[in-house]
Parts: structure tokens; C-alpha cells; sequence
């Protein structure tokens, strides 16, 4: 991948913010096959294969401790507001002289001033309403999606007894004095799983397209009113439900030209489904498809794949074999498990199950930046871009946030979890710098667990524009 010069004189001898986190020091000691050596004893221990009852020091305690440890002293220092800037001499007074003596275009300043308040930000527990008390505080978080307007936010919780339940968060009542949501549950439930990427919102707000990564899968698509406690009696059903089998990922189509159509990710097929006619095209791949999103500029469908390939599909055309109808074709080295347009459609973002997370041109074909950090092995965790603050946010497997300079690559903060890390406690996030609407608070919202936190921009900070 070609990476591009910094974009400012400010990058000059950049700290990456997660050197301050690495806590738990390796020991300068070498390293013996099948033992572990403990600074604190000053000394070797032997390493099982597995778990032991009467000797449970094995590999895996040993990562989770370290993870822990690692994990509590960022917290402790996040509490402490002892936090570093992204950049070496990086300040709000430094950038706001620049601004004044014209050495930053308002484009830079704008971008520098959202770092700057990425780092301030702060953690704050979000109070869960709702009219039917058994709705809060009783199921884990699975995913959390926002609408195009970030007013609403769909949600994904567990279910006790197994499966998943769905439900809407009202984000009205965010502000800066006020920590609490509205949340309304649904009338319906599903038995299965929902996968990480099997979800969409429509830009309109009012529908949900949902898909469910299990046999026989499906896709359904529910009206927003069946969030609502008023009148439940009068609450349309379901508008459809299409029984696909082994859904990976959905999309829901928002350019005119294909008006009402949604994409399905199957096992070595993409299949583009008209919700009023119920038309179908099919279109046959050689991997299954785990990611998907429409461009809105054209009627075109980016895939990404298994065997991570990306791949466009223009929907216009005739459902064919072969690879003759893939218009764009880019290549990664593991399961592709996100794929992200930009503004322009110029630019494609795509994060695999290798922790590779890069940013391609569409006209040239090739990798211009790629964004170092991300930790994933065997899960389908999202991307998101917020290109007016120049800013991608990623969740990893090792339950970590993290936050790069979408023009640069700089990685500027890394947020650990509030809950201990586990593989069923990955949190979900939304960012945005208008949660609520237009007129909403700007700042990150994290779901883990049962718990609802909000990361806001700290303007009592002196460090802080």
C-alpha cells in the first residue's frame, strides 16, 4: 500500500497514542519453550497445554491477565484525565495560532480541532427508559446501529432463553445535562442469531432490514412503528419476510434507479430482491458474501467476500456466471468482513479477518492507506466513517475502540472497555457529531453488555477547543 506524506507540518514526530498504553512490561529475560518466566517470583514456571484444575497457569490465563492488566490502567488513567495528544506538541492554543497566522487551511484546522476532541472525551453512563420496565437492564447488547440522521438507533439484544429480540432507541432526550433514552421493544422476537453485519436501515427511518445467519436465514423487513408502545393494538405486522438460506449480510439499495430493492449476502451467490414485486435476480460468486453495501450515485453493489475479494455488481444488468459482470475487483489476504464507501464513491474502505483495514481508489485499482491497530481473527466486526470529521472508528476483537485520522492513518485513540474483555462482550459503537439530529450532542456511544455509555466532547477541558 502507497501511504501518503502527512497533511500537515503538525505531524512532525507523531506519538501513536497506544505506545501509552502498553503497561504490563515484557521481561528482558529469553524465553524458554513451555515456560513462562514471572518478573514479580524471579522466576520460571512451566506452561500447560490446557486448563488444570490444580495448576491453571496456562497460555491463555496468562494473555487474559496481561489484557486485564492493560485494560485497568487505561481506565485508571482515563479517569485521572491523564491522557496524551494524538501528535508530539499537538494543542488547541498551538493550533489555533496556525489558524490565526494562515499556516492552516480552514479544511486542516477543522480536522485537527475533531482530534483534539476525540482525546477529550469522556465517559458517561446513559440511563435506559422505557415504559415496559422488563425491556431495560435485562439483556446483553448484541449490535447497536444508527439511522442516516443518527436520530434513532436500532438495537440487538440476547435473549435469556436464546435467540435475539430487536428494539429502537430514542435519542431526543441526549444533551449535555441530560444522560437519558427512550427505548421501545418490538412485538417480535427471532430464535436465532442475528449476525454482526446482518442489519440495515433505511434512510427513511421507517423500515428495518434485518437478515439472520442460520438455516433456513431470512430477511424481513419491519416498519418502525412496531418500536412503539402507543396503541399496540393497532400496530402493523411484519411488510415481509423472505426465507433465504445461510443470509451472511444485507443491504438496502437507496439510489432511485432501484427504488425499493434490497441486496442478500449467500454462500457463493448475491441475490437482489424488489420488496413491492418480489423480483429476484441472482447473481453467482465463488466465496460466500459477508459484507455488502449499495452505492447511491449508481445502481452498484460492492461485495466483500470470504475469500477476500471485493467485488462491484451493477444491477442494471441480467443475472450472469462467471466473473464477466464484476465491474471492480480488489483483493485482501483474509475474509473481507466490512466494506465502506466514501462520500464521492471514489474511495472504498474494507476491514478483513486478518485486522487489515485499508482504503482503496476505485479509479486506480490500488491501496492507498491502510489503518494499523485493528485486532480480528474470525469475527464480522463493522467499519464506520465519518468523513466530516475526518474520522474512522472500528471495535476489535480484543473489545478495544479505536479511532484513526481518516486523511492520514494516525491512529488517535484507543478506548478500552468498560467491562472486562471477552469474546461475547465485544462493544458496539455509533459516532457521530450529531446523535440526536441536527441539533443532537456530538460524541461516541458504546453498548456492552446491558450497558449504555456516552463518550462526549469535554469543552471544560483546557486542552480542549
Amino acid at each position: 500500500c502507497e501511504q501518503e506524506e502527512p497533511w500537515n507540518s503538525l505531524n512532525a514526530g507523531t506519538s501513536n497514542s497506544g505506545s501509552s498504553s502498553e503497561v504490563c512490561h515484557s521481561s528482558p529475560v529469553p524465553e524458554l519453550p513451555g515456560f513462562y518466566y514471572d518478573p514479580e517470583k524471579n522466576r520460571y514456571f512451566r506452561l500447560l497445554p490446557g486448563h488444570n484444575n490444580y495448576n491453571p497457569l496456562t497460555k491463555e490465563s496468562l494473555q487474559y491477565k496481561e489484557m486485564e492488566c492493560k485494560r485497568l490502567k487505561l481506565l485508571e488513567e482515563e479517569e485521572m484525565q491523564k491522557k496524551k495528544t494524538s501528535r508530539a506538541g499537538l494543542n488547541a492554543s498551538l493550533v489555533l495560532r496556525k489558524r490565526q497566522l494562515g499556516l492552516l487551511s480552514s479544511t486542516n484546522y477543522c480536522r485537527l480541532v475533531h482530534e483534539l476532541k476525540v482525546n477529550c472525551m469522556q465517559r458517561r453512563k446513559v440511563e435506559i427508559r422505557s415504559p415496559d420496565s422488563s425491556v431495560t437492564g435485562t439483556n446483553n447488547f448484541k449490535l447497536i446501529v444508527a439511522d442516516t440522521a443518527c436520530e434513532r438507533i436500532f438495537t440487538v439484544n440476547d435473549v435469556e432463553h436464546g435467540g435475539c429480540k430487536y428494539g429502537i432507541i430514542n435519542l431526543s432526550g441526549l444533551g449535555k445535562d441530560s444522560l437519558t433514552v427512550e427505548m421501545y421493544d418490538n412485538l417480535y422476537f427471532t430464535n436465532r442469531k442475528v449476525p454482526n453485519l446482518g442489519f440495515s436501515l433505511t434512510a427513511s427511518s421507517r423500515l428495518c432490514l434485518m437478515g439472520i445467519a442460520e438455516t433456513p436465514g431470512c430477511a424481513s423487513l419491519l416498519p418502525a412503528s412496531l418500536f412503539s408502545n402507543s396503541n399496540p393494538g393497532d400496530q402493523p405486522g411484519m411488510l415481509c419476510s423472505f426465507k433465504i438460506s445461510t443470509a451472511w449480510s444485507c443491504a438496502w439499495c437507496l439510489n432511485p434507479q432501484a427504488d425499493n430493492c434490497f441486496s442478500t449476502g449467500l454462500m457463493r451467490r448475491v441475490l437482489v430482491t424488489n420488496a413491492m414485486t418480489g423480483h429476484r435476480q441472482t447473481f453467482g460468486t465463488s466465496s460466500d458474501v459477508l459484507a455488502q453495501q449499495f452505492a447511491t450515485q449508481t445502481p452498484v453493489l460492492y461485495n466483500g467476500c470470504r475469500s477476500g475479494e471485493v467485488f462491484s455488481i451493477d444491477i442494471r444488468q441480467r443475472s450472469r456466471r462467471g466473473h464477466s459482470w464484476k465491474a471492480v475487483r480488489l483483493f485482501h489476504d483474509s475474509a473481507v468482513t466490512s466494506v465502506r464507501l466514501l462520500q464521492a464513491e471514489y474511495y472504498l474502505m474494507a476491514a478483513d479477518m486478518a485486522g487489515k483495514i485499508k482504503l482503496w481508489d476505485l479509479r486506480a485499482v490500488k491501496c492507498v492507506k491502510q489503518y494499523e491497530g485493528h485486532h480480528n481473527e474470525h469475527t464480522t466486526l463493522p467499519l464506520q466513517i465519518n468523513e466530516e470529521e475526518g474520522l474512522v472508528t472500528a471495535v476489535g476483537q480484543d473489545c478495544y475502540t479505536r479511532i484513526w485520522s481518516l486523511q492520514d492513518a494516525h491512529l488517535l485513540r484507543m478506548i478500552p472497555s468498560p467491562h472486562p474483555s471477552s469474546r461475547d462482550s465485544i462493544p458496539s459503537v455509533v459516532f457521530s457529531s450529531r446523535l440526536g439530529g441536527s441539533r443532537g450532542v456530538p460524541g461516541l456511544l458504546m453498548a456492552v453488555k446491558q450497558d449504555l455509555y456516552h463518550f462526549s466532547y469535554n469543552s471544560d477541558n483546557p486542552y480542549c477547543p
